[in-house]
């Protein structure tokens, strides 16, 4: 209930419908389910209160604080999230239009939500534009080796029954093999969407100059790897992205 209150909170009390579309790999029974009993205890205003309160919460405890490199992460961070269009990205669009907080530790998580936001709004327009569905991306997901299979079935509601029936449709298209394992097609068009969304990501460092960038990952850097370092943050996730590719020394070489 928490992520999908949190997460949707910018959007209002809108239809469960609405919250499938734009998050797009959940199962409507799963979104319906937790927005009804998240809903009947709390609001959008006080969810968005408690995903604020608590990151900043969260990165206190790690001592991240009002500080020059904090200060530096935000404004660069806040600059790129304020500089693309909204169209076509409704999460990115519904966070855009919340309140920019003052303090910069806030500032910061605001900012790099919306960047997250941003791009992932653009992951589902990709994905939509190739025909693959939000419950099939996360068997593509699978197949290329980003997750196991068990823990995606168990982190997105799948049967036995679904996860074969979202297997064969994408075999049907050539992009899986007999043993689910991904196809030279199936590995083209992977790379492809994970290429396309980059692309349309990348929209927001043009806010920045190269200096401007080289500072922002010299600034962010440090703080990632505090965040890394307390623990929190899943060993592994849905989308591929573990603590082991955030703990990275690269920006600072």
């Amino acid at each position: 209930m928490g992520y999908f209150a949190a997460r949707s909170a910018p959007l209002g009390k809108v239809p469960a419908e609405v919250v499938t579309a734009v998050f797009y790999n959940f199962t409507p029974e799963r979104v319906s389910k937790a927005l009804t009993g998240a809903w009947a205890v709390t609001g959008p205003e006080s969810a968005l209160r408690a995903r604020r309160e608590s990151a900043v919460a969260a990165l206190s405890r790690y001592g991240i604080a009002d500080e020059a490199a904090v200060r530096t992460a935000a404004e660069l961070a806040g600059k790129a999230a304020r500089h693309p269009g909204i169209e076509g990205r409704p999460l990115f669009a519904a966070n855009r239009a919340l309140p920019w907080p003052d303090d910069p530790v806030s500032a910061l998580w605001h900012a790099v939500t919306l960047l997250r936001e941003h791009r992932g709004d653009a992951h589902v327009a990709v994905l939509t534009a190739e025909g693959v569905s939000g419950r099939e991306s996360n068997v593509l997901q699978v197949a290329a080796g980003k997750v196991p299979r068990e823990y995606m079935m168990r982190a997105r509601d799948y049967d036995d029954d679904s996860w074969r029936a979202h297997e064969s449709a994408l075999a049907e298209r050539g992009l899986l093999d007999d043993q689910g394992a991904l196809t030279a097609e199936g590995t083209e068009l992977k790379n492809h969407i994970e290429q396309v969304t980059d692309r349309l990501s990348l929209a927001a460092l043009e806010a920045l100059d190269d200096d401007e960038v080289e500072a922002a990952f010299q600034a962010l850097t440090p703080i990632t790897r505090r965040v890394v370092a307390a623990g929190d943050v899943p060993a592994m996730t849905p989308m591929g992205l573990s603590r082991d590719d955030l703990d990275d020394d690269s920006a600072l070489d």
